[in-house]
């Protein structure tokens, strides 16, 4: 376990309850304009927090009808976020099945120098299958393909970060030279998937590697995440099936090779903060309110496959529905799980349902005063469940504010969050080492050898 809280902000754009949109304290009409992230950016730096994370789904999903959904690339906003911060890190999500290795590579390398060392990376396979076509395929490859491609791209991308020597560029004026280029080397990649040779035409990144991010939590997810992510986000709603999860992931990397520590999880939390817990309850009644039952019920269909009418909206949902959801030792569908989870405990009708994932989509909810969010929060991390949370504010900007001036200001009562920054990087905030170029170690094996 960490020593101290690590905290992300997610953004999402008027925020994460599907109807945040609707609600009188939000501002749907900013959600692409550069200036209302760099606000919500400076809210998070402003409390500390590690990074801020923007997810991609390149692709308009047909649930823009009634969702203030399409996002701007999350690079290039990463980027202008730059720009307008000083210390937060810069998370965006990017898929290896629908970038090339090279392309990818020079884009996070770039943004991690123009941020001087604070770009992470969420690696991704892309689950929703109407990207395909934005790319020219006619079917989206199943998962087995998907992570054997993702295992490759991620070697690709690492022998292209540790391209430059950390003392590549001599910057001689006098002879003009101003690289060596003995000093850089090419990835000189050739595989089953991709043929890349290389090098970068950008120097090593200042972290080394940006950090990178994973949010796979079926088995081939977690496998893949053990042997590479630095940090993780997942979804749970009970505190034991937090503790199960940080535990077998933990238990995954030392398998793999890697200290447990080498990992930070981070499950998401979705808090509705009120003065009272009646108080909470009542803002949470009015965002939900204003859900559209159309809406939930695409979402639903899209994770069961079935389609539900409005006229079973006050029926109890049908257990048939989540037949196929799998169980700890079978949990490709992982998230199915975790709805599947909520309707065999609660019994709700199928109205309940949807308002149970209006907020947060799977992710743990809670509702109540500061106080008992830090508590459901110092709970999880002193209890082996989480290293920190993706906060996922309901609504922005008022969510992000309401947490950062009354939840933060508890956890650091408590000695569980920093009370400022006391370093510079992504990796710095989270605690994880720089990592040494294979080339380096390669070179220094060589000499051995010698």
């Amino acid at each position: 376990m960490a020593d101290q809280l690590h905290l992300n902000a997610f953004v999402f754009p008027a925020g994460h309850h599907e109807a945040a949109w609707r609600h009188p304290s939000t501002q749907p009409e900013r959600i692409h304009d550069a200036d209302y992230f760099h606000q919500l950016a400076r809210t998070a730096e402003d409390a500390a927090f590690d990074a801020v994370f923007v997810a991609d789904i390149p692709a308009l999903t047909s649930n823009v009808a009634y969702n203030a959904v399409g996002g701007l690339e999350p690079i290039t906003l990463l980027a202008s976020i730059a720009a307008a911060t000083s210390r937060i890190g810069l998370i965006a999500t990017a898929s290896t099945t629908y970038y090339e290795p090279y392309n990818l590579a020079r884009l996070f390398a770039s943004l991690d120098h123009l941020s001087k060392g604070r770009a992470g990376w969420n690696v991704v396979t892309t689950v929703s299958e109407v990207v395909a076509a934005n790319y020219g395929l006619d079917v989206h490859p199943d998962p087995t393909d998907r992570y054997a491609r993702a295992s490759e791209f991620l070697d690709v991308v690492t022998k292209l970060w540790d391209g430059w020597d950390e003392d590549a560029i001599v910057l001689d004026r006098a002879t003009g030279r101003f690289a060596d280029i003995e000093r850089i080397h090419p990835a000189d990649h050739t595989g089953p998937l991709f043929h890349v040779r290389g090098p970068l035409d950008v120097p090593r990144p200042p972290q080394g590697r940006p950090v990178l991010v994973q949010a796979g939590a079926s088995n081939q997810g977690r496998s893949f995440a053990a042997r590479f992510a630095e940090a993780i986000f997942t979804a749970h709603q009970r505190l034991v099936d937090g503790q199960a999860f940080y535990a077998d992931i933990k238990d995954r990397a030392t398998r793999f090779g890697r200290a447990p520590s080498e990992i930070v999880i981070l499950p998401g939390i979705c808090p509705f903060i009120g003065d009272t817990d009646t108080a909470a309850r009542e803002l949470e009644r009015e965002f939900n309110e204003l859900t559209v039952p159309e809406y939930g019920l695409r979402l639903l269909e899209q994770l069961t496959g079935v389609r539900l009418c409005e006229a079973a909206l006050d029926k109890p949902v049908p257990q048939e529905l989540f037949h196929d959801a799998g169980d700890v030792t079978d949990n490709a569908r992982s998230r199915l799980q975790v709805v599947a989870g909520i309707v065999q405990r609660e019994r709700p009708t199928v109205r309940r349902l949807l308002h149970r994932l209006a907020g947060a989509r799977g992710h743990l909810a809670v509702t109540g005063t500061a106080e008992q969010v830090a508590d459901t929060i110092e709970e999880w991390f002193r209890n082996g469940a989480a290293d920190g949370f993706n906060v996922m504010p309901p609504f922005y900007p008022g969510g992000l504010e309401l947490f950062a001036s009354r939840v933060v200001p508890l956890l650091r009562e408590r000695g569980l969050f920093r009370a400022e920054y006391t370093g510079s990087t992504l990796r710095e905030h989270l605690g994880l080492s720089r990592p040494r170029s294979r080339f380096a170690n390669e070179a220094h094996v060589t000499a051995a050898g010698a």
